[in-house]
């Protein structure tokens, strides 16, 4: 590979991620805002609380994970820990440590799964 062609290939990898990020701040205000109305029962698993959250909810987990990379880890587990969502929480910051995996939309997969197929665990009337 020549060295402009890995430059460029840079360069285009820092722009979706700065882009990333700039998406990633804009939902963050909105899913605060979404968060407000929700009332997730305590003992919620997984499955259950992706039935409660909105998908604005795991798109920002995941542009967040994609524009920080690693160290989307911490960030991810403090705001999910605030915003109530302890059974997020895990799965997003293992998510965020495991190399090559920022690519792939993991959360925002888990939320359309559990939607297609539910858990049985909750009426989403």
């Amino acid at each position: 590979m020549n060295d402009e062609l890995l430059r460029n290939l840079g360069l285009g990898l820092a722009m979706a991620m700065s882009v990333s990020l700039f998406f990633a701040i804009f939902l963050f205000v909105l899913v605060v805002r979404k968060m407000r109305r929700l009332e997730i029962p305590e003992g919620a698993g997984f499955g259950e609380t992706l039935l409660y959250v909105p998908f604005v909810v795991v798109l920002f987990i995941d542009l967040l994970d994609f524009a920080l990379d690693f160290l989307a880890a911490p960030f991810s587990w403090i705001i999910l820990d605030r915003l109530g969502l302890r059974a997020l929480r895990n799965v997003a910051a293992l998510e965020a440590i495991l190399p090559f995996t920022q690519m792939i939309p993991t959360l925002s997969l888990a939320w359309v799964l559990v939607r297609i197929f539910g858990t049985g665990a909750v009426d989403t009337e």
